[in-house]
């Protein structure tokens, strides 16, 4: 029987989520022979919390079913001691990348990825809390279907429960590392307002994210695809393919990853949206098997990020995304031109070689993220309103933002350097050794 990890990071209130996603939790253990984790990280104020415990109280009961609920309390305190345990040279610094002072992407599932070690889990399986599943009839359409038809299979053996095949034999015998699908409804990145205003406008500040080099047509391109998911046609059948999957077609609000989830963390960056995509292109370049299903889940945005607040928190984010591709896109590109060297004897993903490829990126010339800056400011000024405004907080933050950039992927760098440790030590380590409530066997 398998042992996997269903997990939930979450900062906003989601008790129906935290429902469905135990509901889907409960569809793995009644059709596939698995063991089921769920994993509630939460890191919502106590009022939330508690609404929350209510809603893990309530999910349907199954001897295959425990579920975890861990604050962020709960959750240092188990990264502490896997720190301690991994001995790592700067244990300070790790803990405060692993559960940081401020929203992190990457972070929270790098804790999931943790936690699942703990629990002897093979698999990690991440869905969001703005997000919810479709249904057909009725039914809830819930991604695990897919994925526990595949995950950790030989390529071989897994290209008989997908409904066509895409993948070269050379990569036949390796194991499918990575099984997800999309999304429908919303834009994943909340700019679908500068679209409505000016098209040209959108095109260009989302073509930011494109390598500098790229021709504008290119660019071009890459705007009118980015962001969309699925589009918007709703679920009618199932079709899944076995396959080198493109990032472009998956989205981290519904995936699952099996081995190289120990081998790489997520990049850590702090209030930077994107930066827990970095996986989708490892598996892709390391040309690890995946399959790619069409399960897509249904993206909504939340009340918050319409206040001005949440407006200028994720800008800011979006910003902080476009800076940081000048470092990943070297990254990228040193992965797709070292291709299967990436991994070992062993086929398992070498980490010393990402984390070289991280820490050569950090010493690129800053002129391509300044130009950023500078036609995003511009962009923005011409929108008007408070797009203008904060334009003004951009150059204000101007030189915090390029050392920021630089920053993180410095710290991307040293925390893959210590991951191999840190997922070791997170093994025998218990996640909560005091049985605090909380922890709920179903």
């Amino acid at each position: 029987m398998r042992r996997i990890c269903l997990t939930l990071p979450t900062n906003r209130p989601c008790a129906h989520t935290i429902t469905a996603v135990g509901e889907e939790a409960a569809h793995a253990v009644e059709h596939f022979d698995a063991e089921v984790h769920l994993l509630v990280l939460d890191s919502c104020a106590p009022a939330v919390r508690a609404e929350h415990a209510g809603a893990v109280r309530r999910l349907p009961a199954s001897s295959r079913l425990t579920v975890h609920h861990l604050d962020e309390a709960r959750q240092r305190d188990f990264l502490q001691r896997v720190v301690e345990r991994a001995g790592s040279t700067k244990p300070e610094l790790l803990l405060d990348l692993l559960l940081p002072d401020g929203l992190s992407y990457g972070a929270c599932t790098d804790r999931a990825f943790l936690a699942a070690a703990a629990l002897g889990c093979e698999s990690v399986h991440r869905r969001d809390s703005d997000s919810r599943y479709q249904t057909v009839e009725g039914r809830p359409v819930f991604p695990v279907h897919h994925e526990l038809r595949s995950l950790g299979k030989r390529a071989a053996d897994a290209a008989a429960g997908v409904s066509e095949t895409a993948l070269a034999a050379q990569y036949a015998q390796r194991p499918v590392a990575m099984v997800g699908s999309s999304f429908v409804g919303e834009l994943s990145v909340d700019i679908g307002e500068i679209r409505a205003a000016d098209p040209e406008i959108y095109r260009q500040v989302v073509g930011l994210w494109a390598p500098a080099h790229w021709p504008a047509e290119r660019k071009r391109g890459l705007a009118e695809e980015s962001f969309r998911g699925a589009g918007t046609r709703p679920f009618e059948r199932d079709h899944s393919v076995l396959t080198l999957v493109d990032p472009m077609r998956v989205d981290m609000c519904n995936i699952s990853f099996h081995g190289v989830q120990e081998r790489v963390p997520l990049p850590p960056a702090r209030d930077t949206i994107g930066s827990d995509y970095f996986l989708l292109h490892l598996v892709r370049e390391a040309r690890l098997p995946g399959v790619l299903h069409n399960r897509n889940v249904v993206n909504y945005y939340t009340a918050e990020r319409r206040t001005d607040a949440g407006f200028l928190a994720y800008q800011l984010r979006f910003a902080k995304f476009l800076l940081s591709m000048l470092h990943f896109h070297s990254v990228y590109a040193g992965m797709r031109e070292a291709g299967d060297t990436l991994l070992d004897e062993l086929g398992q993903v070498r980490a010393p070689a990402v984390a070289a490829l991280a820490r050569e990126s950090a010493r690129l010339d800053q002129r391509e993220n300044v130009e950023r800056l500078d036609v995003l400011g511009s962009a923005y000024r011409r929108l008007g309103g408070r797009y203008a405004v904060f334009a003004d907080r951009l150059d204000a933050r101007r030189e915090r933002l390029l050392a920021e950039a630089r920053g993180d992927i410095e710290d991307f760098a040293l925390l893959t350097e210590a991951w191999g440790g840190l997922v070791a030590a997170a093994a025998d380590t218990p996640l909560d050794p005091y049985g605090r409530p909380g922890t709920v066997g179903r």
